[in-house]
């Protein structure tokens, strides 16, 4: 198979989607790999290293989409790639469809076969392809978080950890998924108080089991969420329902009463957010105002360290991709469900329930395409 990397073109996104590693391990299985020159040279990728791996360099995107019969991303396509994409071709990549009804229109008008890492699972349970950037995200959360809390970036004017004599800031964090144990881990490692939320008892038994009374946990209601939410310094938000848009769980009404410079960072932003003040952000302009609270809602966080980032997805996206050339996305697809959980748009129908369910589309399941 001839497989195609473009070099990622949403704002401030230096991520690439496959690794000199990557691309050998593509080509020692007799694959043909395409990579746009300069693609990872951001993040210290050079053009070289690919070569020494045995990809072919290409000037443009628009070669890379028209030779590969795969194309293997990190963001979503913008506008002008899915233009290019083309029936029946092969498009691996974070997808995040449920809140973005023109991108779904632009990838059913397409007719490619669009494979979303963020909705394959794994045998063990989980999102395995959506784990790693969680674990990036829910630790840049509290990173980005400690930042804006200082007065000149708009907050409070706090130390997340205080000091002797002065109390640390509260930081609550909404779901105790990949993205909150990692934002827990983050903001118990620098000495804040802490309240994690969830619906799942067992999860929270655990991390009182790890924890301690080092952290507060409490059980996921609209009450007890609003309890946290106004008392705390920084919120962040970890919810997800897999393919589906975000609950709103964080409304408004709660926003308004919170403490003036206080930071919200809502790492669920890609499903649409769960705070009712959300929208997405760019790291070039990542903050707003909202009745004095700071949000944070950069939509492609771990894109801030994208050379940490682009290792951690490569260890998880090279098992499937590797399949998928192998064998042909319907071999691949019809071998292994949990593959098969990925295929979100096909041909010109949408065949994940949940994305079919939040844009009011038409839904046809995946096996029902691949028989």
């Amino acid at each position: 198979m001839r497989i195609g990397a473009p070099k990622e073109i949403k704002n401030n996104e230096y991520r690439v989607g496959l690794t000199p590693a990557s691309v050998r391990e593509l080509v020692a299985h007799g694959h043909q790999v395409l990579v746009q020159r300069e693609a990872g040279s951001a993040i210290g990728l050079d053009d070289a290293l690919y070569q020494a791996a045995g990809a072919e360099l290409v000037d443009t995107a628009q070669a890379v989409f028209e030779r590969a019969e795969m194309i293997v991303k990190v963001k979503e396509p913008q506008p002008v790639e899915c233009a290019m994409l083309r029936p029946g071709q092969v498009l691996y990549t974070y997808l995040h469809l449920a809140p973005d009804p023109e991108q779904t229109a632009a990838l059913v008008k397409s007719g490619a076969v669009c494979i979303a890492y963020e909705t394959i699972t794994g045998p063990g349970g989980g999102l395995p392809l959506l784990a790693p950037m969680s674990e990036v995200a829910g630790r840049m959360a509290i990173q980005a978080g400690a930042t804006y809390l200082e007065k000149e970036h708009g907050g409070r004017g706090l130390l997340i950890g205080g000091v002797p004599g002065v109390a640390p800031a509260h930081v609550a964090i909404i779901g105790a998924g990949v993205v909150g144990t990692n934002a827990l881990q983050m903001a118990v490692g620098l000495g804040a108080r802490v309240t994690v939320l969830d619906k799942n008892v067992d999860r929270l038994r655990q991390l009182d089991l790890v924890f301690g009374n080092r952290i507060s946990t409490l059980y996921s209601t609209s009450a007890s969420i609003e309890e946290a939410v106004l008392d705390a310094d920084l919120v962040v938000g970890g919810v997800l329902v897999p393919g589906a848009a975000a609950p709103k769980l964080v409304t408004r009404s709660h926003v308004s009463r919170m403490k003036k410079g206080a930071v919200v960072v809502d790492v669920a932003i890609d499903q649409g957010g769960c705070f009712e003040t959300s929208h997405a952000t760019t790291h070039a302009d990542p903050t707003y105002l909202v009745d004095g609270v700071v949000h944070y809602c950069v939509a492609n966080m771990p894109g801030a360290v994208a050379r940490t980032s682009t290792f951690a997805l490569n260890n998880a996206t090279i098992g499937h991709a590797l399949a998928l050339a192998d064998k042909g996305w319907q071999a691949a697809l019809r071998d292994n469900v949990h593959l098969r959980n990925g295929l979100n748009v096909c041909q010109g129908q949408v065949t994940y329930a949940a994305v079919a369910r939040a844009l009011g589309l038409p839904y046809v399941s995946a096996d029902s395409v691949l028989a």
